[in-house]
């Protein structure tokens, strides 16, 4: 006969595993019925719920797509709202209520099985039906993806921005052109470039085909506006438009340049790294354009004057470079100092000073 002391712990090692068998069979069967109405909500909303779509058309699910289209109408028919009678052959007892509520359920039949990729999620779900989180993402999946194709959503876009480019560019360059026509320089030598050329030359006209003052005068405009325009090179931001400088076309040869790139890289390398040649001008301003960090556009800007000024310093050395950079920079400071406007600037932070109160004494 064993002690108590012994049976009590006897009996705890022998009925603990059990014991968390048992809850742990009571917890799992817990959690699956708990699961049980969310899975059966999740089925509930896809396609016609606890309804078979092709036994709500009155169709087996080897119909074809005009068999579905005529059960379809056939039933459309009978229970649109708008056509709906009760008490008609066939509809005794049915309430408007109920017709509304029948026709959407066909409608949603209809959407579901007419079209193939819908079509072939819902037989799947029905073959399936244990897979309910799958079947739910693919339903919402379908629903919620947009219905134009993104390729084209991108390209409408590129498009429009490609169009407000070029029109935004091209009133800019009308802009500069206006301006350079009231410009006294430009405008002499754009009106001694059409004397020259005999476009300004006026003959006497008479009878009808006479002119008055000021449409002689809107030609001549236009003939110095058109010298203007073909004369002078306008770089920087009032360049002339060009399509090969706007969205769609930079996306479009993209390759293009790419490979452009990559030649031009490759033999700058090879002839100015490994042969050791000498650097051309158009290599000489362009190593200054990097020195300055400048842009294409904005070293377009600069005079010729000025840029023949950097050639005649040698400022693609880069030593040469940074004692130019470093003159400038001194110049700057002189200048700075110098300035009348500056001084009294400085003078009233000293004595006044955006931070400093007076206070008057009573």
């Amino acid at each position: 006969m064993a002690a108590p002391g012994e049976r009590r712990g006897g009996g705890r090692s022998s009925g603990c595993p059990r014991a968390v068998k048992s809850w742990w069979r009571l917890a799992v069967l817990l959690l699956s019925v708990s699961s049980l109405p969310a899975v059966s909500a999740l089925v509930e909303g896809l396609y016609c719920g606890k309804e078979v779509c092709y036994d709500v058309l009155g169709v087996t699910r080897e119909a074809s797509k005009s068999d579905i289209a005529r059960a379809y109408r056939q039933l459309a028919r009978r229970y649109h709202p708008d056509r709906f009678r009760p008490g008609e052959p066939g509809s005794e007892g049915d309430t408007q209520e109920f017709a509304h509520n029948k026709f959407l359920l066909i409608a949603t039949a209809y959407e579901t099985l007419k079209d193939e990729d819908t079509r072939r999620d819902y037989d799947y779900m029905l073959d399936h039906p244990e897979e309910y989180y799958q079947h739910y993402y693919a339903y919402y999946r379908r629903r919620l993806a947009p219905k134009v194709d993104v390729r084209v959503v991108v390209l409408v876009t590129i498009c429009a921005i490609s169009i407000f480019q070029y029109y935004s560019w091209h009133s800019s360059y009308n802009e500069a052109i206006n301006y350079l026509m009231t410009v006294p320089k430009y405008r002499i030598q754009a009106t001694e470039i059409a004397k020259q050329q005999g476009l300004l030359n006026r003959t006497k006209e008479k009878g009808k085909n006479r002119r008055s003052k000021e449409e002689i005068r809107e030609q001549e405009e236009e003939v110095i506006r058109d010298i203007i325009k073909n004369k002078i090179d306008i770089k920087g931001g009032y360049q002339k438009p060009n399509l090969s400088d706007i969205l769609l076309c930079q996306i479009v040869l993209f390759p293009y340049y790419l490979t452009n790139y990559v030649a031009w890289y490759v033999s700058w390398v090879y002839r100015f790294t490994i042969c050791r040649e000498e650097y051309g001008v158009e290599e000489k301003l362009y190593i200054i354009r990097r020195y300055m960090k400048l842009s294409q556009t904005q070293f377009d800007r600069l005079e010729e004057s000025t840029k023949q000024t950097f050639l005649d310093k040698q400022l693609w050395i880069k030593e040469n470079f940074e004692v130019y950079r470093k003159e400038q920079e001194e110049e700057m400071k002189v200048k700075m100092a110098t300035d009348t406007r500056m001084k009294r600037y400085r003078r009233w932070m000293k004595n006044e000073g955006p931070g400093r109160l007076t206070f008057i004494d009573d």
